[in-house]
């Protein structure tokens, strides 16, 4: 039971490490959230945003940062 409690907080840990250095560089990545396939509606005073391919491709790349992390 310890061991993997700790396997789950070192998980969460670097989950939270990754998102934080992508807060970092989002600034410096000017594509990150503007890609092909992202959703935007501006009219005179509504703007919606969704941000479907960016979601898709952050999906892919932590579904597989779990499968790697599982298969240990």
């Amino acid at each position: 039971m310890p061991q993997e409690l700790g396997r789950l907080f070192a998980i969460f840990g670097i989950i939270l490490v990754v998102f934080g250095v992508l807060f970092l560089v989002s600034g410096k990545l000017p594509w990150l959230g503007r890609l092909p396939g992202d959703i935007l509606i501006e009219r005179k005073n509504f703007s919606f945003y969704f941000p479907l391919a960016t979601s898709l491709i952050v999906s892919i790349v932590l579904s597989l940062l779990f499968w790697f992390f599982s298969r240990r």
